[in-house]
């Protein structure tokens, strides 16, 4: 079998899953450069998954000759520069998301990816969870009939640090949580139209100090006239709450989990309990495997990509649109969103 030879940019927590799948659990790739400008960690991670060459300059390993394809796992402020220089490389390149900041950055990156001719992919790793994978051939098989609303709900168990939930780098909570709900949003149910929310920090007050809040709301209005909710929180204490769920005109579809361990204990004293899952890492391991084998394979077989910028872009929109329409209280038309 023909391996993909790939460089990692960013090696933090995700940035280490993904080293660890590339590197031991997907038969297509072989990880041969991983990149990261802290300290001796590219170094630290290179000898730990036996990656033969590390670089604290992420540039110089999209420049290396040994790298076939780029995958960004930075923080989001840094994917413009980095899927730029890629595209200047016109290597294959599989980028987290959201793609960027802002709109215009993503018009550049956008315009660089079209430029080059190169094969880029965006990372929303909740459209290959089983489970959503599963529901979205069911409604396009037509078995809930025609979809009516959508509703999502994401918890987190605990806020992020400060440093990291700062929208100077983020993109504040809306975007950077919540993008992954307008994009399967997106997916089932087409386009948005008009979005109003509200959001507030009720829960982690330290929050403000940096900006970002840690509760909000957001109401959708699609272009064919459905409706849809977003509920996200910081707040969750209980575990990592994923759930989504299609009103259909002759059904409903529900999706996710709560209960990590297929176990409950019924006592008379402390009644009926189970655990429930610890945070994203656990709940979409399969979904992080499936989307960088599913990029492989793709560039391999020379197929398209699945999720492209302008998903990326698209889903950005809302995710900006919904931060506008928080801030002035008021809906906003997605279509007016240009950066």
């Amino acid at each position: 079998m023909k391996r993909l030879n790939v460089g990692v940019i960013g090696l933090g927590r995700l940035g280490r899953v993904y080293v660890r799948d590339l590197a031991g659990r997907i038969p297509e790739t072989k990880v041969v450069a991983v990149a990261d400008p802290i300290g001796n960690l590219a170094k630290e991670i290179a000898a730990e998954f036996d990656v033969p060459r590390s670089y604290t300059d992420p540039l110089a390993m999209i420049d290396d000759n040994n790298v076939d394809a780029i995958v960004i796992v930075t923080p989001t402020h840094i994917h413009r520069e980095q899927v730029i220089a890629a595209a200047k490389s016109k290597k294959p390149t599989f980028c987290e998301k959201p793609p960027a900041l802002s709109l215009a950055e993503v018009a550049e990156m956008k315009a660089a990816i079209e430029k080059s001719g190169m094969f880029f992919q965006m990372g929303f790793m909740r459209r290959f969870d089983p489970g959503y994978a599963a529901a979205k051939k069911e409604i396009d098989a037509g078995r809930i009939g025609q979809p009516l609303v959508f509703k999502a709900t994401s918890r987190d168990p605990f806020r992020p640090s400060l440093e990291y939930a700062n929208p100077a780098s983020s993109g504040g909570m809306l975007i950077d949580m919540g993008i992954h709900d307008f994009d399967l949003a997106r997916w089932f149910m087409g386009d948005v139209q008009k979005i109003s929310a509200i959001g507030a920090t009720i829960a982690y007050p330290e929050l403000a100090t940096v900006g970002d809040i840690d509760n909000a709301i957001a109401s959708l209005t699609f272009t064919s006239g459905k409706l849809g909710v977003v509920d996200l929180t910081r707040s969750g204490i209980y575990g990592y709450d994923i759930s989504t769920e299609i009103l259909g005109l002759e059904g409903t579809i529900r999706i996710g989990y709560l209960r990590e361990t297929p176990i409950m204990v019924m006592t008379k004293a402390h009644g009926v309990s189970h655990d429930t899952v610890p945070y994203f890492i656990e709940r979409f391991r399969d979904a992080y495997t499936n989307q960088l084998q599913n990029f492989a394979q793709n560039v391999l077989q020379g197929r398209p990509a699945p999720i492209t910028i302008d998903d990326g872009m698209e889903a950005l929109r809302v995710g900006v649109a919904a931060t506008r329409a928080r801030e002035s209280g008021g809906s906003v038309n997605v279509a007016d969103i240009k950066s």
